[in-house]
């Protein structure tokens, strides 16, 4: 069983809340959708940052911000140590742009919800 929420799972659901909805819209694990909010609550954070917060491996922090970056719900920068070499230190993209991303995405499924609904039927008539 997928740990990613069905449309049907937020259609049933009365209230639903952010964290569902987000997971939801963009196809994306709870625990994915967890990593984002902690991200928004603790901006500029390392893998290891996350992880010791969330408690969860690092291999698996890692993976859920490949995900986050890839739907466009988080940002990666270098920064250079003063010791040497390098760390990443990862931003959650901000809620209201996350929200306006929410809202085109069901209005893009809405559409084409509709234009299924429209055009079944259609070649028979």
């Amino acid at each position: 069983m997928s740990d990613v929420p069905e449309m049907s799972d937020l259609l049933e659901t009365e209230d639903p809340g952010f964290q569902q909805v987000l997971a939801c819209v963009f196809g994306i694990q709870r625990h994915e959708s967890r990593t984002y909010l902690t991200l928004l609550e603790n901006p500029g954070s390392t893998v290891a940052e996350l992880a010791d917060i969330l408690d969860r491996d690092r291999s698996n922090v890692n993976r859920s911000l490949t995900t986050l970056m890839e739907k466009g719900l988080a940002q990666r920068e270098r920064r250079l140590l003063d010791s040497g070499g390098y760390i990443y230190q990862y931003t959650g993209t901000e809620l209201p742009e996350a929200k306006e991303m929410l809202h085109e995405a069901l209005d893009e499924w809405a559409e084409r919800v509709h234009r299924s609904i429209d055009e079944y039927g259609a070649a028979e008539e």
